[in-house]
This record gives C-alpha cells, sequence and structure tokens, in this order.
C-alpha cells in the first residue's frame, strides 16, 4: 500500500487567487492591504518563512513590512513595537514571528495585538473567542489543517482525531477547529504515555510536535490519514516533517508531504485573513 498524497498546492493557489482578487478591489476602492511582521530572532528556519510571506503577499498585491528587532531585543521594545503598529491605521493584520528572545512568551507579547490584526490567531483573546465559537481568526497553520482535509473530501464527522502537540499555535487550536467538525479529538503530548497506542487507534492523525521524523509506522492505525505540520530544517537546506514520511506512506492511506503540504495553504491562509482585517 503507498499512502495518497494530500498536496496542498493547489488548494493554496486557489486561494491566492481569491486573495489577489480581493486585494485588488480594496486597493481600487483606496485601501491597499498591509501586514507587518515582526521578528526578533536570528533563526534560520524563521527568516526563510518569513522571507516566503513576504514573496507571497507581494505577487497578490499585499503590503507586507519586515520589522527587524534582532535577536536580543529587549522584550518592552517588543511590546512597544506591537503597540505602535496596532495603532496604524495603515496597518491591517500584525504577525509576531517566533522564537522570541530568551524569557519572552508568545502568549504575553501577543497580548498586545490588536484583535481585529491578529490575523495568525496568536492574542490569547483570539484563541478564547475561538473556542468559544465567536468570530476570530484561527491560528493560520491550524486553520490549515482543516482546510487541507475539505479539500481533498475527508469528511470528520464521527471520527477519531489524534493530535500530537498542545501548543497554543497548533495544537489547541487545531483541536477545536477538528471538535467544529465533529471530530472526536485526542490531544497528546510529551507527557502521553503509551502515546503510539493511542494514535494508531485514531483515524486521523495530526502530527505537531516540532521533532523531525519523529511519528513512525508504528503510531499509524493502516489506512489512516495523516497530516503533518512538522517544518523541521536539515543540514542540506532542505525540510522534513514531523512524521516520517517513508516509513507511514507504506501504512496510511494519505499523507500531506513536507513540503507542499501544510505550509503553503498556512502561507496562502495568512493572506486570506489580512485582507479580510483590510476589508473591515
Amino acid at each position: 500500500m503507498s499512502a495518497r498524497v494530500l498536496s496542498g498546492r493547489e488548494l493554496a493557489a486557489t486561494i491566492r487567487g481569491q486573495v489577489t482578487e480581493q486585494a485588488a478591489a480594496l486597493r481600487a476602492a483606496g485601501t491597499t492591504p498591509r501586514l507587518a511582521v515582526v521578528t526578533a530572532t536570528d533563526d534560520g528556519s524563521s527568516a526563510w518563512y518569513v522571507s516566503s510571506i513576504s514573496r507571497a503577499a507581494d505577487k497578490v498585491g499585499i503590503t507586507c513590512e519586515v520589522v527587524d528587532l534582532g535577536a536580543d531585543s529587549d522584550i518592552e521594545v517588543i511590546r512597544t513595537e506591537l503597540g505602535k503598529l496596532s495603532a496604524q491605521e495603515t496597518v491591517h493584520g500584525i504577525i509576531l514571528q517566533t522564537p522570541l528572545p530568551p524569557g519572552a512568551k508568545l502568549e504575553d507579547l501577543a497580548a498586545g495585538i490588536d484583535p481585529v490584526k491578529d490575523v495568525d490567531g496568536a492574542n490569547p483573546l483570539s484563541l478564547g473567542r475561538l473556542v468559544s465559537g465567536l468570530p476570530a481568526y484561527a491560528p493560520a497553520t491550524a486553520e490549515a489543517v482543516v482546510a487541507i482535509l475539505d479539500h481533498h473530501d475527508i469528511d470528520l464527522e464521527g471520527r477519531h482525531v489524534a493530535v500530537v502537540g498542545r501548543s497554543n499555535v497548533v495544537g489547541k487550536p487545531a483541536a477545536h477547529l477538528l471538535l467544529n467538525r465533529n471530530a472526536t479529538v485526542t490531544i497528546c503530548h510529551s507527557r502521553t504515555r503509551d502515546l503510539a497506542a493511542i494514535t494508531r487507534a485514531a483515524d486521523v492523525l495530526v502530527a505537531a510536535v516540532g521533532k523531525p521524523r519523529m511519528i513512525t509506522a508504528e503510531y499509524v492505525l493502516p489506512g489512516a490519514i495523516a497530516i503533518d505540520v512538522g517544518t523541521n530544517p536539515t543540514a542540506d537546506s532542505g525540510l522534513v516533517g514531523d512524521i516520517d514520511a517513508t516509513a507511514v506512506a507504506a501504512r496510511a492511506g494519505a499523507l500531506t508531504p513536507v513540503p507542499g503540504g501544510v505550509g503553503p495553504v498556512t502561507t496562502a491562509l495568512l493572506l486570506r485573513h489580512t485582507v479580510q482585517a483590510a476589508a473591515q
């Protein structure tokens, strides 16, 4: 058996096309959508990701401003910058890129992002609204997980989904989005006992642990759907996921590739959120 490939490239292209039309309409009405990405790190993979966001924004007609505060930036400097951007009427979307300097917590700093500009759902208020079923921008990576499943016509209702990872960026919001689709969701993490036994019982497995190739074939139910959220850089400047793709492809029914799966959809959704914020 060889797993069906759940590519995200076609879906991402569709979303980008829609965003291009929406951005053009906004510019014609006198509003140029503008996204600000705040960074305070010298992490190579982070720099690659921010660069990809900037290039993608430019192609769809969104102005992207990268605010590089430096890896040794003071926490209060970051907080102040987020406050300034939140107050600027010409800025419609704000992203605080991770990792952050030692001692800085994303949840703490992201609380300073105006929720209407919080296009990556980092403000704890946004997560609270998401959990409560109120309008809010979901973290784009978490939303991308569900978007890919929808795009490939994978019905979630009544199915058991195991999410490996409990971060506020992916694991927790993805679980709530999946619950909203009437899936039965188990959240697993580093303290979960006999992790493989739990994930092997799941119809859908979402790997979001940030550890390269951690999920091997023993973790996967034969025929299951495997969604790989991981983007781990390799020594040769490539990317690998949290799933051992070669081993799992021989066991799973379907698998997202890395790269080309969740990643491009995540970027496309960030752009969609930005034009939505600009339209408001």
